[in-house]
């Protein structure tokens, strides 16, 4: 059972504090947790589960907020730290993005959704759709009526119908001209290649993403070609687990609209669809960069929006990089950017130039970490591929559409 939940932004400022039963946590409990995040670092802010003198911690970091919740029972750790992800993503989705601003101008709304998501410390109304249907998301009309009417509330005075059923996730009845499904695949490569080239690390990280637009209570099935690919996956609660564990077979009632059907993880990957060659050499106060850029496994699609970015070490007092194709920025926090676009098939892109380091500095000792994002539209590199779905009642025509794509997530290079 959870007793209050705190957002704190990066500067350890409690921006929200959520009491979940009548014993009260006091703040003094978010003061310890960041005199240890900061005492103890990155490793500190790493561990989901800290027990504190007097409570135990949960915790999660999205986008520069820590969610940090507390508890003086013991509980299931995963139940806390899943709901903190449910929040983090409800939110999200509500206000548009998530950051300190978005949080502050919008408080009365995560109060509200934080009220409905969670009853006296265990977790109730989960899904978006009906949270929708409960709680309208902030937009311009709403906040000028506020302010005319001074009704700061944006509760609908009626439980949605979904609430009283044995599917909380989906209303009771919804009706539309046409039956429409679409299924994608989305999925990011992260990749940690050496100084040497070498592949140390190189896994997927994918999500199927649904888009469900049915009428009243459809039963679907969505098989795999090659399902043993798949590890660490994770469902969504429409999802019934005993078809997967048997058969490997996704057989659920969906929600309605957009929603987050499973994610999945492939791992030990041996290759990436790009290389990236960086050479630097720095002697008599000036270092000389060499950067190429190209594709090392052609994945039968094109790809494109090839970015690399790195961070200019403090040491460097000034710059002078360019490339052969595409263009380079340097911001003034010295971030440098390189926008490839996509690979050109008469040259290969190459990044040189070179960087002036500080006075009585004679050679470079501390190198960036070179940042690749790519994106590869109709096709997953886990090669997971979609073989049927199937619609188990009896509705009118069902139309269906899939599609996949992948981006490239913490693709980094070390020097």
């Amino acid at each position: 059972m959870l007793q209050c939940i705190f957002l704190l932004s990066d500067s350890g400022e409690v921006m929200l504090e959520k009491q979940l039963t009548g014993h009260r946590v006091d703040r003094s409990i978010c003061a310890w947790f960041w005199d240890q995040s900061i005492s103890q670092g990155d490793s500190f802010k790493s561990l989901p589960v800290i027990a504190s003198p007097t409570h135990y911690l949960f915790q999660i970091v999205r986008d520069g907020i820590t969610f940090l919740a507390c508890s003086q029972v013991e509980m299931p750790p995963l139940m806390a730290i899943e709901f903190l992800c449910r929040v983090a993503d409800v939110m999200s989705d509500y206000l548009g993005g998530l950051n300190e601003d978005l949080v502050k101008d919008n408080f009365i709304i995560v109060y509200e959704l934080l009220d409905e998501m969670i009853d006296n410390g265990f977790p109730l109304t989960t899904e978006p759709s009906i949270l929708r249907e409960m709680i309208a998301p902030p937009n311009l009309v709403s906040k000028m009526l506020s302010v005319v009417t001074g009704n700061a509330s944006n509760v609908s005075d009626t439980l949605p119908s979904g609430t009283g059923s044995c599917v909380p996730w989906r209303p009771t009845d919804p009706k539309y001209s046409s039956n429409e499904v679409y299924v994608d695949l989305v999925e990011e490569m992260d990749a940690i290649v050496n100084r040497d080239g070498e592949l140390v690390k190189c896994e997927i990280y994918g999500e199927v993403q649904m888009s469900s637009q049915l009428s009243g209570f459809p039963d679907l099935t969505l098989s795999f070609a090659n399902p043993s690919v798949l590890e660490d996956v994770r469902f969504h609660p429409c999802v019934r687990f005993r078809p997967w564990e048997s058969h490997q077979v996704l057989s659920f009632v969906p929600p309605d609209g957009q929603f987050k059907l499973m994610s999945y993880r492939v791992k030990k990957l041996k290759n990436t669809p790009l290389y990236v060659k960086p050479q630097v050499t720095s002697d008599s106060g000036t270092c000389r960069v060499s950067v190429l850029v190209g594709v090392r496994s052609e994945p039968g699609k094109t790809i494109e929006s090839i970015t690399l970015s790195f961070q200019l070490p403090h040491c460097v007092s000034s710059a002078d990089l360019s490339s052969n194709h595409g263009t380079v920025t340097i911001l003034s926090n010295k971030t440098c950017t390189w926008t490839i676009g996509r690979i050109p098939k008469d040259k290969t892109p190459c990044l040189s130039g070179t960087l002036v380091l500080e006075t009585g500095l004679e050679r470079l000792y501390v190198f960036p970490t070179l940042k690749l994002g790519f994106k590869i539209m109709g096709i997953a590199l886990s090669g997971l591929r979609i073989e049927k779905l199937d619609l188990q009642t009896i509705p009118p025509r069902l139309y269906k559409g899939f599609r996949a794509q992948t981006r490239a997530g913490e693709f980094d290079v070390r020097l």
